[in-house]
């Protein structure tokens, strides 16, 4: 069974810097497209950036350009979101998602890292 645990969530002022990870397991990681996604209380889910297979292609949501980077470490099984300059509006729970091959929408979700921006 996958499973996908998020860490490196907590309360930092704005203008800060955290860095989340997250940690596969049960699966082979470097088959999967790896996402960020994000939720604030009372609002919808969000895409926030992905990365692919090998890592050679991210795409980020235009809120975070500029501000946040995705990685992977695939001998880790380790997907990272680096996140600058954070903004009281980047509070959120924090998920990071997997998705297989051929698939449509992502397979695998993790229970989330809570972010808290304080202004």
């Amino acid at each position: 069974q996958v499973q996908l645990v998020e860490s490196g969530g907590g309360l930092v002022q704005a203008g800060d810097s955290l860095r989340l990870s997250c940690a596969v397991s049960g699966g082979t990681f470097s088959r999967y497209d790896m996402g960020w996604f994000r939720q604030a209380p009372g609002k919808e889910r969000e895409f926030v950036a992905s990365i692919s297979r090998s890592g050679g292609s991210t795409r980020y949501a235009d809120f975070v350009k500029g501000r946040f980077t995705i990685s992977r470490d695939n001998a880790k099984n380790t997907v990272y979101l680096r996140m600058n300059s954070l903004k009281p509006e980047d509070t959120a729970l924090y998920c990071c998602a997997g998705r297989t091959i051929y698939a449509n929408d992502y397979n695998y979700w993790g229970q989330g890292t809570q972010v808290t921006v304080s202004s």
